[in-house]
């Protein structure tokens, strides 16, 4: 979990800094980057927790 809100407040920060200051558009792409790999680790967390479940 810490990871996530890691990369949460990371890629966050890097999108804020990339549209606030001119000519730092890669950093804006990286934090776009950076929170679509957030979200799968958040789909592959998901994913891995309901496959380790006991039936019923």
């Amino acid at each position: 979990m810490v990871l996530f809100l890691t990369l949460i407040i990371a890629g966050i920060a890097l999108v804020a800094i990339g549209a606030a200051v001119d000519g730092m558009l890669y950093l804006m792409s990286i934090g776009v980057l950076l929170l679509i790999v957030d979200l799968l680790y958040l789909a592959a967390r998901s994913i891995w927790r309901s496959t380790r479940r006991p039936a019923r």
